[in-house]
């Protein structure tokens, strides 16, 4: 199979080495089927987009030879398509108006101690177009101020298979119905995310596991259209040294190691501070996979040829500044024998 695999990074701040690796196992399960791969950006939130975040993001994956067969595609460009799609759930019943105010939501966040959920049983308590006439309804759509919401079918089980931990349940009477277009007119990223996906054509998507709460709520909009899944894969965290904790930049920091690719304003990044872009993928492929031989030191072209995405691992991979140095090292040293003989 051809895949398509896509990165898919937000410019609300420069891309983290976590995000690099996220978008080196997209580009070599795209490349290992001789398929393509694709840089979205998720751009929909314009109040957190950063300015230079999505310079630095193409920057770094031109520095480490990531090279893009498509895009970079924003989201902010496709609002026309993600409101068709919205008006198909709503003429369905699959999604509704919700024209709760913020106070009106906080108050029960409160009276529920900080357990509310905007589930199947909330809702019919709350102002929605489900509970209010629909004379009512029309006129708080013309006054606007409301947000539109995804139904989550009750008492359901939700199957999933995800290509790194296996088949996966969840319940979906503890899924919110999450808003999908937000009273701006723009979509949530769960919305964009899922309609991208699938207008793209992507086979396989590849992301950290901090998404796998949000995976629920993505198959549910995957069966409300009636859209064939793509192969999920979740890739395990990058801890920080001490093994405990996800890698910030402050740890990288403190450990005296950059945390970027590319410098972004006052903090260097890795080719900056001397490391090669083919020792830095090598290193990053190395934390959550493993090639079945003793090799560690690979190429690019030679990680494309070796990678299989049924070796990824699971478990979530700490940082080791000292491997990174001697893997680093493997490639400088092979870079200064083709530098000698080219000068002989």
């Amino acid at each position: 199979m051809i895949e398509r695999a896509r990165f898919a990074p937000s410019p609300t701040g420069p891309l983290h080495i976590g995000g690099v690796r996220t978008a080196l196992f997209n580009y070599l399960i795209a490349k290992k089927s001789g398929g393509k791969f694709i840089l979205r950006i998720e751009d929909t939130d314009s109040k957190r987009t950063v300015a230079g975040a999505e310079d630095h993001i193409k920057d770094s994956l031109k520095w480490l030879g990531l090279n893009i067969d498509e895009g970079p595609i924003k989201q902010s460009e496709r609002r026309i398509l993600y409101k068709k799609r919205v008006d198909e759930l709503l003429k369905k019943g699959l999604a509704y108006y919700a024209f709760d105010s913020s106070a009106e939501l906080e108050r029960a966040r409160k009276e529920s101690n900080g357990e509310f959920k905007y589930n199947h049983e909330a809702r019919k308590n709350m102002i929605n177009s489900f509970t209010v006439s629909e004379e009512e309804a029309r006129s708080r759509i013309e006054r606007g101020g409301y947000v539109i919401r995804m139904v989550v079918p009750e008492k359901k089980t939700i199957l999933v298979n995800d290509e790194i931990r296996g088949p996966l349940s969840f319940n979906s009477d503890e899924i919110e119905d999450k808003v999908i277009m937000k009273s701006d007119g723009m979509p949530t990223y769960h919305f964009a995310n899922v309609v991208d996906d699938h207008d793209m054509k992507i086979t396989s998507v590849v992301r950290g596991e901090e998404w796998l709460s949000s995976l629920p709520s993505h198959v549910t909009l995957y069966n409300h259209f009636g859209w064939s899944l793509p192969k999920f894969y979740h890739l395990p965290l990058i801890l920080k040294s001490t093994g405990q904790g996800k890698l910030s930049k402050r740890d990288a920091e403190e450990q005296g190691h950059p945390v970027f690719a590319v410098q972004w304003e006052e903090s260097k990044g890795f080719k900056e501070s001397g490391y090669t872009p083919e020792g830095i993928l090598n290193y990053l492929a190395l934390l959550g996979w493993k090639g079945k031989g003793d090799d560690e030191k690979y190429s690019l072209n030679e990680l494309v040829k070796k990678f299989d995405s049924k070796d990824i691992n699971k478990s979530s991979a700490r940082f080791d500044l000292k491997k990174a140095v001697w893997i680093n090292h493997l490639h400088l040293r092979d870079f200064s024998s083709k530098k000698n003989s080219l000068i002989m």
